[in-house]
């Protein structure tokens, strides 16, 4: 009898476990909690690396970070500056890839016009 309560509380312990295991698992459209600590540091870094560029106003630009693909936001006062931008991302150790969706000012401010 002992033996019998003894196996039904490691089954529920091991189970337990796994329900709790699997909430820490990554999936194609959410991180792990692995992930998402390298991701955060991944973005620091880059953000880092923007503020620290002379050619590059990195307060102007957003750094968000998926499974180690970098993505760029905001804007840029040349055109020169936003691929400046996108190489320092990509200089970046752990960067997988970028995706640049930073816009110069002239076409923030067309876009205003309208």
């Amino acid at each position: 009898m002992i033996d019998r309560l003894e196996n039904k509380r490691s089954l529920a312990a091991a189970a337990l476990a796994l329900v709790l295991l699997g909430g820490c698992a990554g999936s194609p459209k959410q991180e792990s909690t692995g992930e998402y600590i390298d991701d955060s540091t991944l973005t620091a870094k880059v953000k880092t690396a923007l503020l620290q560029d002379p050619q590059v106003s990195g307060l102007a630009i957003n750094v968000d970070t998926f499974k180690g693909t970098v993505q760029l936001s905001g804007f840029a006062n040349s055109s020169a500056e936003l691929r400046r931008a996108e190489a320092v991302a990509r200089s970046v150790a752990g960067v997988k890839a970028v995706r640049n969706y930073i816009e110069t000012d002239r076409a923030f401010q067309r876009s205003m016009q309208k």
